[in-house]
């Protein structure tokens, strides 16, 4: 399967909280809050939502698509993503703009606090999939992922006219998006990602119950941290699976961009959803025991040795034929 993955790419600037974040909020105060956060470090990586899901497809043996807008400070990034196996040839490279950042501090509960400049981005609208697709080759699902809202709304248009199945995973572009932008990035979606906090969000902004967004989705995929992933279609009951537990938690971000690689990647070998769901939440955790959102490392036999302890052997050996075959990086 050849999957192409539009959405942000961006420099991620990492601090950390060591106190809690809900213990600096006064009640009855928040209507006017004025607050700074003395941090213990601050880590510069590479991250942004596309590059996060092709780093992982490409960790995975896979060679994906990554299609998004730069600065012409991407220079570094690029050569290392193309190491991980990612295609970055449709990359839009601004002549103005430098490459997006996102900015973001955790507590010590987990919790997260974060700022997100656009950049390049704010052109990725100007990148055509018709000619993605022509220059790159038949492309078997687009994945539309955080971005520029415009760029979004328009690769959904695209799939569409274009005839290719589409993932939506509006994520945390929901609060720049209004009801009938979240009812047309929704609609006609093969899987639709979102977690929690963003699953109620997408419910109140799109103003349809559960019940009508799956008449419109193939399949809704909520991740749900450390209580694991829920699958929801029109004619079957929630199915719900465990998380990999881990022993270490380093870093959250990404955690959701590495499940839907080991996810799509799965599936793109046609493996069921009995394996693909524990694959992405594998991924998931090795995501979680890395700092940044890129610096974790594939390796075939953890992978499987945590899906057999979550999962159970029937499920690892599922998964063992195509790991081996794939060259993870």
């Amino acid at each position: 399967m050849r999957i192409a993955v539009t959405g942000s790419i961006a420099t991620d600037h990492l601090a950390t909280f060591p106190g809690r974040f809900a213990d600096q909020l006064i009640e009855g105060r928040l209507d006017s809050v004025s607050l700074s956060f003395l941090v213990d470090d601050l880590d510069v990586r590479r991250g942004g939502a596309a590059a996060n899901i092709a780093f992982g497809l490409g960790s995975l043996g896979l060679t994906p698509l990554l299609v998004g807008a730069v600065g012409a400070d991407f220079d570094e990034y690029e050569v290392r993503l193309k190491e991980y196996g990612v295609d970055t040839g449709h990359v839009h490279v601004s002549d103005t703009r430098q490459t997006a950042r996102f900015m973001c501090t955790t507590d010590a509960d987990q919790n997260q606090i974060a700022s997100f400049y656009a950049g390049a981005m704010t052109e990725a609208s100007r990148i055509d999939l018709a000619r993605v697709a022509e220059r790159g080759g038949a492309i078997d699902l687009v994945v539309v992922s955080p971005n520029d809202p415009t760029a979004m709304l328009r690769h959904t248009e695209q799939c569409r006219e274009l005839g290719i199945p589409f993932a939506a995973d509006p994520s945390q572009q929901l609060a720049r998006l209004d009801r009938d932008a979240v009812r047309r990035l929704v609609g006609g979606a093969g899987w639709l990602f979102t977690n929690e906090y963003e699953a109620s969000m997408l419910l109140g902004l799109s103003g349809w119950t559960r019940e009508e967004v799956l008449v419109r989705t193939g399949m809704w995929i909520t991740t749900r941290g450390a209580e694991g992933v829920r699958i929801d279609t029109a004619d079957a009951e929630p199915r719900y699976f465990p998380a990999v537990p881990t022993t270490r938690v380093v870093d959250p971000t990404g955690a959701g961009d590495a499940f839907r690689a080991g996810f799509l990647a799965a599936r793109s070998w046609g493996l069921p959803l009995r394996a693909a769901v524990p694959l992405g939440c594998a991924l998931a955790t090795t995501a979680l025991e890395a700092l940044g959102p890129q610096q974790y490392a594939v390796s075939p036999t953890e992978l499987l040795e945590r899906v057999g302890a979550a999962y159970g052997g029937e499920v690892a050996s599922l998964l063992a034929p195509r790991l081996a075959r794939a060259t993870c990086r």
